[in-house]
């Protein structure tokens, strides 16, 4: 039979064997089956006439949680192989409308959803875990007594015992324990208590009572022999002190099943924890509630965080620990602390096993290789591999699903395995050791192996979360691997603290690890600053005599050394020696030290380097190596202007090398070439199609806030510069509906319809300046939004309402605009004024006319003719007839300007005259210019630096 055979036929037997049976039965024989055989999984089910009953005992059943999440009931069964559970499927109890049954790490879930209107309510009896299922929720139990109320207190007493009978209205929940020389009584409801007929106390001596918001506690004074016990009829609960000692059960405390470093007491009925401070003493001790019937724990235990009181009834927990938390839900109540409750590892608990000659011992700390791990033995490691197997698989199917079970040889497997190097092997064993027992999850020697095992392959990421773990805190070995794995991340900081409380342990380890650590920690210490600390590990481990790909790491180490040192010759010798060794690993760190100091030095060119760096990018994958490739080589693009290469080659760095403390430095790199090309003026000299190309395939780089914002504004300013106002709108109109609010928002709005005015698309101007309208707009920018609002309309032909937009606004721009409504609505003499006006003193200034003032000249004399306004033509040509010899149209400044002594002008050269004096165009000429200045665009550009592709990226290596 072979071997996967073989494995196969095991699995298939354990999981049967915790498989278990389901056995359906009436309610009511329910106790008559208790005493019969049971299966490790054991389900039985009745019903009557008001709720369905199931219950899970067993060795395993037992040990059966049950949680309320919303509509479900969820039970969690501490195994992996599911029960088989169809006849519920098939039949659901009433009240449930569907049952189903899912996998979790270490066990299996049956979930139970309800039908509206539907209840459960659990607890454990006689062995087993029940769940009451109702298809109507019961009468919910009335609620506690007012504080207002006073809840009275009956005392029957002898001179040897006394009992006091608290006569609640309903049911409530108490705790009733001894803490010294007073007996604790605790209710977990707020009341008065009428203590009149509670005069006689018998032996104890003196009571006194507290309440509390959600709480009375009584204290009673009684000798420290005297038992004590609690018993509830109905809704009165009878608390006696002195007779015959009552056995009490019915509240176990044990380790947490997934293993974590907490502590669970499983308490049918628990309703709350109570924190009370003892009026004595001064301490404070909690007090966890439970409802009837009586329940105790019945031993004391005490553990370093905290002690457990023997109850008569409920649980009592004292505790030094401030950050103690007890949490009671349902018929679970949780002890743990922040970091993880002080326990025995749970193989404390475990049955011995029998000794097995040779096998790898347990080493010192948890997290420690030992070389004597590794040894094969006279027969060779194929024997000793198949001899440490087999008695590993034998003790896997002897355990079953016994949580007691031993695990010696399996973990001596798993050290052989972990001292051979083979890691994954390794985790192999360990990961099927906690599926069978999760609660071995929380042993300290499992943690320290599996995060041993998984660093050494790689995996830093699970083992980081082995070596988190409050069983290893303390454990120096596992601090030596939290430092080696922090170096590997690049956070040298952390690496060299953890390397200073593992020190210790270091040299516990197999001389091959003992060189990786030195190496390690040498490499932190020269990136934190500390080169004398560096070279003291450096020689530490070359002293290891390890093999030679770990020199070689060393190696690669001491050349940064010199690197720092200023010896960059030997450096480079280093460099270029380690970078002909077969292993990647190293190969490639040291080729691209080669390519730094190659080009620092000017002995290689440009293209070569960036075609060597392209060919590393895809040769080393996944750790600090890889940013440092990606790094230099966006540096290496940024610096021959090849722009789009460079922010393409550092976007490499994808989401999976986010984890690694480098990514930072890339994300900053990205940012700070997005901004020099898109804020500082770099991408100037490109090419405005080619500028907006690359804002656009980059664009999730535009910084959040005023800066982002700005970058926009200047490529849309180049884009309106070249006439592309299609895309410099989408590009303003994105900022307006998206990005912005208030006034920056007003701003870019403002800018966005004067794209659209310069368009010809008076509409979606008029839309953007109305939905951007806000208060407080500084006065600037209110009477440009105005003229541009009155433009638009006079493009619209609402002529009227522009002027009454623009009112009394007398600034230059809302001039222009009154001037042009003038001029179409034929009010000639009117608009010729302004235009004249807006010319000012200019005839003063022999200067030749610029085309703007040119069109206002042209428009004020064919204003004034049409006016039939003679002396201000008269005056016009005298002052600017001057200018004609040197303007653009001569012809029409001449007619514009002539005062009709020779015949004047006709119909005719005034319709010529006005298309020649366009004032639109110099409108968009001055707009142009208004946004080159705000946006900086006035300033020189940069100069472009080639875009070709002169240094194609190389093909992957091979």
């Amino acid at each position: 039979m072979s071997g996967a055979s073989t494995k196969r036929i095991l699995r298939t037997t354990a999981a049967a064997a915790a498989a278990g049976a389901i056995v359906f039965a009436p309610l009511a024989p329910l106790a008559q089956e208790a005493t019969a055989p049971l299966d490790p999984i054991t389900i039985r089910i009745g019903a009557n006439a008001e709720f369905t009953r199931i219950e899970f005992a067993g060795v395993v059943g037992s040990r059966s949680r049950v949680r309320r999440e919303g509509d479900q009931v969820i039970v969690r069964i501490g195994s992996t192989a599911a029960p088989d559970v169809s006849r519920l499927k098939v039949d659901p109890p009433k009240g449930v409308s569907k049952v189903e049954t899912r996998a979790v790490p270490g066990a299996t879930e049956l979930v139970l959803t309800l039908t509206e209107g539907a209840d459960a309510r659990s607890g454990s009896a006689d062995g087993a875990v029940y769940l009451n299922l109702y298809a109507e929720a019961p009468p919910a139990a009335a609620a506690g007594a007012s504080p207002a109320r006073a809840v009275p207190v009956v005392a029957r007493a002898t001179s040897g015992k006394v009992s006091l009978a608290f006569q609640w209205p309903s049911p409530v929940g108490a705790a009733v324990f001894r803490r010294g020389e007073a007996v604790w009584i605790v209710f977990d409801t707020p009341a008065r208590l009428d203590m009149s007929g509670a005069a006689q106390l018998g032996p104890a001596s003196d009571v006194h009572w507290t309440a509390g918001p959600d709480h009375v506690a009584v204290r009673v004074a009684a000798p420290a022999g005297a038992p004590v016990s609690a018993v509830a009829s109905g809704s009165t609960w009878t608390v006696s002190i002195g007779g015959e000692p009552v056995a009490v059960e019915g509240v176990q405390v044990e380790r947490d099943d997934t293993g974590k470093p907490v502590l669970i007491a499983r308490m049918a009925g628990a309703t709350k924890a109570i924190w009370l401070t003892d009026p004595l003493v001064g301490d404070r001790f909690a007090a966890v509630t439970a409802l009837a019937p009586g329940k105790g724990f019945a031993a004391r235990r005490k553990t370093v965080d905290l002690g457990l009181l023997p109850t008569a009834h409920g649980l009592a927990v004292e505790t030094a620990a401030a950050d103690l938390a007890v949490h009671a839900d349902g018929d679970l109540v949780t002890l743990s602390r922040p970091g993880g409750l002080t326990l025995s590892p749970p193989s404390a608990g475990l049955d011995a096993a029998p000794a097995t000659a040779g096998a790898p011992q347990r080493a010192r700390h948890p997290g420690l290789i030992l070389t004597e791990w590794a040894d094969p033995g006279h027969a060779g490691f194929l024997a000793r591999h198949r001899q440490l197997q087999d008695a590993a698989s034998a003790e896997a199917v002897a355990a079953g699903e016994d949580p007691r079970a031993p695990v010696e040889a399996r973990f001596a497997l798993a050290r052989f395995l972990v001292g051979s190097g083979l890691g994954y092997e390794a985790v192999g064993v360990l990961n099927a050791i906690v599926a069978q027992a999760p609660n071995m999850a929380g042993e300290p020697e499992l943690r320290g192996l599996r995060g041993a095992a998984r660093a050494s392959i790689g995996r830093f990421e699970e083992a980081q979360g082995d070596f988190a773990s409050a069983a290893v805190a303390g454990d120096p070995a596992s601090a030596v691997w939290r430092g080696y794995m922090a170096s590997a991340r690049g956070d040298h900081v952390a690496a060299r603290q953890a390397f200073a409380a593992g020190a210790e342990a270091v040299d516990l380890f197999p001389k091959s690890w003992r060189a990786r650590f030195g190496a390690a920690h040498a490499f932190s210490a020269m990136e934190t600053g500390d080169l004398d600390a560096a070279r003291a590990l450096l020689a530490y481990s070359f002293s290891q005599d390890a093999p030679a790909a770990d020199q070689l790491t060393a190696r690669l180490v001491q050349a940064r050394l010199f690197e720092l040192d200023g010896q960059t010759d030997r450096a480079l010798a280093v460099y270029n020696a380690v970078s002909r060794a077969p292993l990647d690993a190293v190969a490639v760190p040291a080729k691209l030290g080669v390519v730094r100091l190659s080009l620092a030095k000017g002995t290689m060119k440009p293209v070569a380097a960036a075609a060597a760096l392209e060919s590393l990018r895809w040769r080393w994958r996944g750790d600090a190596t890889e940013l440092a490739v990606i790094r230099q080589l966006g540096q290496l693009y940024l610096s021959q202007g090849l722009y789009r290469e460079a922010l393409t080659a550092l976007k490499g760095a994808g989401p999976g090398l986010q984890r690694l403390a480098g990514a930072s430095e890339i994300q900053a790199d990205l940012g700070a070439a997005f901004r020099m090309l898109f804020l500082e003026g770099g991408a100037d000299g490109l090419q405005p199609v080619q500028a907006l190309g690359l804002f656009y395939d980059f664009r999730e780089l535009t910084p959040i806030g005023a800066d982002g914002d700005e970058m926009v504004r200047r490529l849309a300013r180049r884009l309106v510069d070249v006439d592309l106002l299609d895309q410099a709108a989408e590009l303003l109109k994105y900022q307006v509906d998206n990005r912005l609010e208030g006034v920056a928002k007003a701003q870019v709005a403002t800018d966005l319809a004067t794209v659209y005015l310069m368009d010809r698309q008076p509409e979606a101007a008029l839309q953007a300046i109305w939905s951007s309208r806000t208060t407080l707009l500084p006065t600037p920018l209110n009477a440009e939004r105005r003229a541009l609002e009155a433009r638009a309309l006079t493009e619209l032909g609402r002529y009227d309402h522009a002027l009454e937009v623009l009112g009394s606004d007398a600034t230059p721009e809302a001039r222009d605009v009154r001037a042009e409504v003038l001029w179409k609505q034929e009010k000639w003499a009117g608009a010729a004024a302004i235009y004249e006006a807006r010319l000012g003193d200019r005839f003063k200034d022999p200067a030749p006319l610029t085309a703007d003032e040119e069109a206002r000249l042209i428009r004020a004399g064919v204003g004034y003719s049409l006016g039939r306004d003679a002396g201000a033509l008269a005056r016009l040509s005298r002052n600017y007839r001057p200018f004609i010899a040197g303007a653009r149209a001569k012809s029409a400044l001449s007619i514009a300007l002539d005062t009709g002594h020779g015949g004047g002008p006709d119909v005719g050269d005034f319709a010529a005259l006005s298309a020649s004096a366009d004032t639109f165009a110099g409108w968009v000429s001055t707009m142009k210019a208004d946004l080159r200045r705000k946006t900086g665009g006035d300033r020189p550009a940069a100069p472009a630096r080639p875009q070709a592709a002169a240094a194609a990226p190389a093909r992957p290596a091979a």
